[in-house]
């Protein structure tokens, strides 16, 4: 069924005063005069009343605010009161536009068309206005350095993009993401393409925090791993999400523990330390329903963790996992006696969800993917806790930098 033989099945059943249909349609600019061009949305009605749906509002997408004689052309010509006309123009963040629909009484129409005048009131945005106000009037920003294997595409990573945005503005603090090449970090790009590789370990060192975002496949392995090591011996601000976990499990044993074959399943099946694999209870030879998905309860093992804290110390957290492999368990005791604790795991206790590195200001590996749970008022504890141990590394650096130049004056 397409959405729209479900649109129309829908208002069947549950007749017209109990839906209401919103069309999106853009009004460009054409020109050097810069006239507001109201033909393709007028045409897009006209094939939708075609189809058998009628629209209850316009939401018109602009880059400036419409101006009167548009929406009047559009009403006339699309059978839409004015009132009923939105106009979502271009604002300095998307937490403006629930204002700027607020600000036109958007509500209202929505409220009149479903008939819920007795049991439907205005929308209550103080909080939200505030975030967006206070969003626009930030001043400081934050170097994150984000190292992927997706980073030509950046919306690859949106959901950890947004989780970012969340926590920084909670934070007081801009997120300014710096995009790294996992591939371009490694030791093989430094022959092939000696200014990429420069300028990847530049961008890395110059960001007061690494993130590792979740992916598949053995590209940009090495680099992760390089990052990794970079984070922890240099105490920078780490957060690896999924494969970034399993990258400081990796890293940990090939560099700290000696095991320099040291690698996961999914790279390398013929390794003798195989600290990452394959989950048990998965078939590797039928294709389908091989993932660990949804909501999964992670216990704290150790209640005093950072971790934990960042939750507000409760005994368990539920977060969505998209994952095959996972920490061998066998390789844990020996890990930990290294300083990487596992302090989270599932309920069985053998399949480890967080890890955390003691002497570390902030390394944290999670299986799971907090960023799926983030929202703007709402952000997830792993990203402000990285957040706010990248703001305290750039206030120190910067408190040692004005202390360096007045020792020297």
């Amino acid at each position: 069924w397409s959405y729209l033989d479900m649109s129309l099945i829908h208002i069947y059943f549950v007749g017209k005063d109990n839906f209401c249909l919103i069309h999106v349609s853009l009004v460009p600019v054409l020109g050097v005069v810069g006239e507001q061009k109201t033909k393709p949305t007028q045409h897009s009605v006209r094939e939708l009343r075609a189809l058998g749906l009628t629209p209850d509002l316009l939401a018109c997408r602009s880059a400036q605010p419409l101006i009167g004689s548009a929406k009047e052309k559009l009403s006339q010509f699309c059978h839409v009161p004015v009132e009923n006309i939105l106009n979502i123009h271009d604002v300095p963040n998307i937490w403006h536009v629930p204002l700027i629909l607020r600000n036109q009484k958007a509500h209202e129409a929505i409220i009149k068309q479903l008939n819920l005048s007795r049991s439907a009131g205005p929308p209550e945005l103080r909080d939200w206005t505030l975030m967006a106000e206070s969003y626009d009037n930030l001043s400081t920003s934050v170097k994150i350095a984000l190292v992927g294997k997706y980073t030509n595409l950046s919306d690859s990573y949106l959901s950890v993009v947004k989780a970012l945005l969340h926590a920084s503005v909670a934070c007081s603090q801009k997120p300014s993401i710096q995009w790294v090449s996992a591939s371009d970090l490694e030791d093989a790009t430094a022959a092939s393409a000696p200014d990429a590789h420069t300028k990847a370990w530049e961008t890395l060192k110059g960001s007061s925090c690494i993130l590792i975002p979740g992916g598949f496949g053995d590209r940009g392995i090495s680099g992760m791993i390089l990052a990794a090591k970079y984070a922890r011996e240099n105490k920078v601000p780490y957060l690896g999400i999924c494969l970034g976990m399993q990258i400081s499990v990796i890293e940990m044993s090939r560099h700290v523990l000696g095991l320099g074959n040291a690698d996961s399943e999914e790279f390398n099946t013929d390794t003798p330390d195989c600290v990452v694999m394959y989950m048990p209870e998965v078939s590797k030879t039928h294709l389908g329903n091989t993932m660990r998905l949804g909501c999964r309860r992670t216990f704290f093992r150790k209640p005093d963790c950072l971790t934990s804290k960042l939750y507000g110390n409760p005994p368990h957290v539920d977060e969505r996992h998209r994952h095959r492999y996972e920490v061998n368990p066998s390789f844990v005791p020996m890990l930990e006696n290294a300083g990487l604790q596992f302090v989270g795991c599932d309920e069985s206790g053998n399949r480890m969800e967080i890890v955390e590195l003691q002497d570390h200001p902030f390394y944290i590996g999670v299986q799971f993917h907090p960023e799926f749970k983030s929202r703007p008022r709402k952000p997830s504890p792993p990203f402000t806790g990285l957040i706010l141990a990248a703001t305290e590394r750039m206030r120190t650096l910067t408190n040692v930098s004005n202390g360096d130049a007045g020792a020297s004056e």
